[in-house]
């Protein structure tokens, strides 16, 4: 595999974007290669890097199609039923908790 050239951070050549410059020009990778990378330092762990893509090979997003919205507010709609209740708690259920906050801490909805 041959080595892609690393900038550091704020400094890659124009014409080049991130995943997420791209995503908010209405943009995607299309399939093209990582052409370099950019790497942040941090003082205690080793740097960040974000992967740097051509802005004239990338390709338009996809536009939703209806299938896929509809099966992304099921989804949703499911993460937001408490498996120990199964009612709709309102909010998306914390994957910390695994329930609803009533069922995981009765005792404090009781006393208020």
């Amino acid at each position: 595999m041959a080595s892609i050239p690393v900038y550091p951070w704020r400094l890659a050549p124009d014409g080049l974007a991130t995943i997420r410059q791209l995503r908010a020009l209405g943009l995607r990778p299309g399939g093209q290669d990582v052409v370099a990378q950019i790497e942040r330092p941090r003082r205690r762990r080793g740097p960040l890097v974000a992967y740097l893509y051509r802005l004239d090979l990338a390709k338009p997003v996809r536009p939703m199609t209806s299938a896929k919205r509809e099966g992304l507010a099921k989804a949703n709609r499911a993460r937001r039923i408490c498996p120990q209740c199964r009612t709709d708690a309102g909010y998306v259920i914390p994957a910390s908790l695994g329930m609803c906050t009533p069922c995981a801490y009765p005792d404090e909805q009781r006393a208020a």
